[in-house]
């Protein structure tokens, strides 16, 4: 029985790279790269973690010239390092690193803000102060083991609702760039029971500037936030 499993499931994947053989090169290395770029976010690809061209392959299901394309854009967007003739290096989730990606968040966070209360655009506010409050109630009252990878998602929303404010195709390539290089930051410290409660509060704080559409005051609370941030996990500032 496991064997006639295993069979079908490389059946599966054969018939998945037949159907994807016959598609454009250009989607292709488009769809290898996203996939890629899942792997890197969810952890699978972890930081300082090594792989092989045929593994990546494997891997992401699809071809390798698309994987090869794939593997270039993230080594320029700094997600790798590509070794020659070995493989692939995930990036280094080091204290430069992590303060220098932070700290672009930051520059992005503040000027979304400002952008967003100029122009009088609608944020989801509400949405933002019930999930965060939600999460800031159930960090104080258990840390249950899910806790930390909904926190993540809880925190993301309020720094992707603020990049809503990058309205230049450039600015959003970018940011999105830096989300997935601090996904792989975040994959590797725990988010412990109390940093959720003081970042959920310190988003908090974010939000409510935003609420009285209060740039300067939105901007001091992001800078507060990374500055605790990397106190938090130990990066100089």
């Amino acid at each position: 029985m496991k064997h006639l499993i295993e069979k079908r499931e490389n059946e599966g994947r054969t018939g998945k790279a037949a159907a994807r053989g016959g598609q454009a090169p250009a989607l292709l290395a488009r769809g290898a790269y996203d996939a890629l770029v899942d792997m890197l976010r969810d952890g699978s690809l972890s930081s300082g973690s090594f792989a092989t061209v045929p593994d990546l392959v494997e891997m992401l299901d699809f071809p390798l010239a698309a994987v090869r394309e794939a593997v270039k854009r993230a080594d320029a967007c700094g997600f790798l390092n590509v070794i020659p003739k070995r493989g692939v290096m995930i990036m280094d989730a080091g204290p430069e690193t992590t303060r220098a990606c932070l700290s672009l968040r930051a520059m992005f966070d503040v000027e979304g803000a400002r952008r967003l209360v100029k122009k009088g655009a609608d944020m989801p506010l509400e949405a933002l102060r019930a999930a965060h409050e939600d999460m800031l109630e159930r960090a104080q009252r258990e840390m249950t083991p899910d806790l930390p990878r909904q926190a993540i998602r809880t925190d993301l929303s309020l720094h992707d609702a603020l990049s809503a404010g990058l309205d230049t195709r450039l600015e959003a390539l970018l940011y999105d760039e830096n989300r997935t290089r601090i996904a792989i930051i975040q994959n590797t410290r725990a988010f412990v029971p109390n940093r959720v409660v003081s970042a959920m509060e310190e988003h908090l704080a974010v939000i409510s500037a935003l609420e009285t559409r209060d740039a300067d005051a939105a901007a001091d609370a992001i800078r507060l936030h990374l500055q605790n941030t990397l106190q938090w996990w130990g990066v100089p500032d």
